[in-house]
């Protein structure tokens, strides 16, 4: 349990849409790291948080753990730590335990999740997304791509293309879910979506997207069962 001073949207029974560059970045702790926060459960700089995170030209923080894990992808620039270098399109997944001092030689922009991945056992997953086919789906117009999925986890993670948003009709979210729009952008009956949008969908909970424009979009399910 925690106070609502150490809260920000963490009720998971409220449907949350943030059009994410409407917001201003906030400093971190590490200086040329800025942040714009999404999600936060419990101390400022030790809870779980979901962020776009923005590294500026030459920004680096010190070595340190994840005790619980986080979870990457990288959306414009080049993301580095000792382990590599992650440009545009990488989606990584450091397990709980992994170490690193990660750096932007030009600067960068992260979907950034952290302590929200229990279990030392997972994989660690370094993906490039780009370079990965497009599989079909068995929607109609929709394709997809792997980024996570690991037994006996509940959390799966996926890149989806939608060609044409209006002709999937309602989606829906048993286990709730959590969406960032890539590109293109698309609407429904309660707003509309543009790229960088996030959503967090509750359980149970369905979407309708409308479009006429191809849209991409990361997709995660099943994660609100290691959230606080």
């Amino acid at each position: 349990m925690t106070n609502d001073e150490e809260a920000l949207n963490a009720d998971l029974s409220v449907r949350l849409a943030i059009d994410t560059d409407a917001m201003a970045f906030t400093p971190s702790p590490g200086g040329h790291v800025l942040r714009k926060r999404l999600h936060r459960v419990g101390p400022a700089e030790a809870g779980q948080v979901t962020s776009i995170v923005q590294y500026q030209p030459g920004a680096q923080f010190p070595a340190h753990d994840h005790l619980e894990g986080e979870e990457i992808l990288v959306l414009d620039g080049i993301f580095s730590d000792e382990h590599g270098d992650w440009p545009a399109g990488t989606y990584l997944l450091n397990p709980e335990g992994f170490r690193h001092s990660p750096f932007s030689k030009d600067g960068c922009l992260l979907f950034v999740k952290l302590r929200q991945f229990h279990g030392r056992d997972r994989q660690h997953i370094a993906l490039q997304t780009r370079d990965e086919a497009w599989r079909p789906s068995v929607r109609k117009t929709v394709s997809w791509k792997k980024l996570y999925a690991q037994e006996p986890y509940t959390d799966f993670m996926r890149l989806e293309r939608w060609d044409s948003p209006q002709e999937m009709g309602q989606l829906n979210f048993p286990q709730g879910a959590e969406l960032l729009v890539l590109e293109g952008g698309f609407a429904d009956g309660q707003g509309h979506y543009p790229v960088h949008a996030w959503l967090r969908i509750p359980a149970g909970g369905t979407l309708t997207p409308v479009s006429d424009a191809r849209c991409e979009v990361y997709i995660k399910e099943g994660g609100f069962t290691y959230l606080d």
